[in-house]
């Protein structure tokens, strides 16, 4: 179930819901803690106080005290170190009728003395002793929401009675621990006695644990707001963006999300929003170009198709062998054509996806060149007697970043293309060199009858061709494949005319590595 709940929640939702789960257990934690030292801080000082009613009790036994005003009232002068650390000891006869009260003497440690024992006994006479316990007695009744008298009378009835009894009041901003204990003698219950204290610790203790855990739950609650915002505004966002981005183009929204902010980020997602942008645009170009491929492709074929329904309509009905044979020929030249774009444009699929797998890598371009001239030099020699010469600066190396296999697809295109335009026992020259800024110049040059057109760089556009048929019929993607392997190793390229005689002239220019 808790799964199930994450799972439908957003980042920043588990985020606040998880931290919501801990706040309410620790603060579970916290209430039975809150609870649970109090009794433990009383229980404490209930201890102390049984431990000094046990031995007033052991004393009294011990000395033969009887419950009345003038014993006790020596008896508490007699053992006042008992109870120095008190704030009031007091003792009732079993008729609750006060007989004693520390509060009526001066136990002040600074009074222990032989000097003041007679001062406070010369003071203390029976007249004034009778007149404080009289203002205790009311006082304690008024100031309490629960008289003491009460309590004993209580405590005298119920199953407890014998057993020490702790009891708490809290009036006029304190805190008092008052601890009660019947005072058995011969067998006979002959008094009370009571040890109140004020417990103001306990009740301060207790509010700086919950002013402290307040406190921190305050500040873990404000981080807990701060890193949220921060989660949101940094991190969430820019990602809710980005899916936002990729919607839009799964879409073909026209309104596409803008993540160029993103794009500058110098953290992850800067790198995230920069690969997908990039990713999205290779993409939409591939699709682009596919699309403009297929449909150029289909208008290609069209026309020898065209060609070919009605050659063959009319050779149906032909009957002189001349124009049958003339027939037959455009029908086999159709043929030829369709299978030449269809094999062309499945080497253009297979190249994209090639290319995709394959890595640019620093490389000697000289050695590539050397084996694609040898291998058409074979051909072409014998078969039309034409000379492919490589010449280069004297340079040593000639290092480009390329892949290996496309650069020997590059000039073999370019070399067929050369020779396909130049007629027998002519020389096609294959020129390597350096620029002063260490580019690497490759031109390819022909005895052919060079270009007619003014603009020579439509020559590299898809399905472009414009051949003498004595050279024969090509699809016109041989040159376009040549631009879509130049533009991938961010070089350039460019078609001209011989200065110095007829022919023509393909540049190449690649990059400084």
């Amino acid at each position: 179930m808790f799964n199930n709940i994450l799972k439908n929640l957003s980042i920043l939702k588990k985020f606040l819901f998880i931290n919501s789960i801990f706040f309410t257990i620790i603060g579970l934690f916290t209430f039975v803690y809150i609870k649970n030292v109090q009794p433990n801080l009383i229980k404490k000082k209930s201890s102390n106080h049984i431990e000094v009613i046990n031995n007033t009790i052991d004393n009294l036994t011990r000395l033969n005290v009887k419950f009345v005003e003038e014993d006790i009232r020596g008896f508490l002068f007699s053992t006042r170190f008992l109870f120095q650390n008190l704030d009031r000891v007091i003792f009732f006869d079993n008729e609750l009728n006060l007989v004693g009260d520390t509060d009526t003497l001066d136990l002040d440690p600074r009074s222990f003395s032989t000097r003041l024992d007679t001062v406070e006994l010369e003071i203390l006479n029976e007249k004034k002793t009778k007149e404080i316990t009289e203002k205790k007695n009311i006082d304690f009744g008024n100031d309490n929401s629960v008289s003491l008298n009460d309590v004993l009378l209580n405590y005298a009835a119920s199953s407890s009675f014998g057993i020490p009894f702790t009891f708490t009041q809290e009036e006029f901003n304190k805190f008092k621990l008052t601890t009660i204990k019947n005072v058995m003698q011969g067998g006979k219950n002959i008094g009370y006695l009571a040890i109140t204290e004020n417990a103001n610790d306990v009740k301060a203790a207790i509010n700086e644990r919950k002013s402290f855990i307040i406190r921190t739950a305050i500040a873990v609650g404000i981080v807990i707001l701060i890193f949220s915002f921060v989660l949101n505004r940094y991190f969430l966002k820019p990602i809710k963006n980005l899916v936002s981005y990729t919607k839009t183009i799964k879409n073909k929204d026209p309104k596409t999300t803008n993540i160029d902010s993103l794009k500058l980020r110098n953290d992850e997602l800067g790198l995230l929003s920069n690969s997908l942008d990039d990713m999205t645009s290779e993409l939409q170009k591939r699709i682009s170009h596919a699309e403009n491929f297929s449909t150029d492709l289909v208008h290609e074929i069209r026309n020898p198709l065209a060609s070919l329904k009605s050659a063959s309509e009319i050779l149906h009905d032909a009957n002189d062998i001349d124009q049958r044979i003339k027939l037959i020929n455009i029908l086999s030249h159709d043929v030829q054509r369709i299978e030449r774009l269809i094999t062309d444009y499945s080497q253009i699929l297979k190249d994209e996806v090639a290319l995709s797998k394959e890595k640019i890598k620093k490389l000697d371009i000289e050695p590539i060149i050397k084996s694609v001239v040898d291998d058409f030099n074979n051909i072409y020699r014998l078969k039309r007697g034409i000379q492919i010469s490589y010449k280069n600066d004297k340079n040593k190396k000639y290092l480009i970043n390329g892949i290996e296999n496309r650069i020997e697809q590059i000039i073999a295109n370019l070399l067929d293309n050369a020779v396909s335009f130049s007629e027998d026992n002519k020389e096609v020259v294959v020129n390597v060199s350096k620029t002063n800024d260490n580019k690497v110049v490759v031109n390819i040059l022909d005895e052919g009858e060079g270009f007619k057109e003014k603009d020579t760089n439509k020559i590299f556009n898809r399905f472009y061709s414009n051949r003498p048929d004595k050279f024969g019929q090509h699809s016109g993607l041989g040159l376009n494949i040549v631009k879509n392997l130049v533009d991938l190793h961010n070089a350039t390229i460019k078609a001209s005319n011989r200065l110095d005689q007829k022919g023509a002239c393909i540049e190449i220019i690649f990059p400084k590595v």
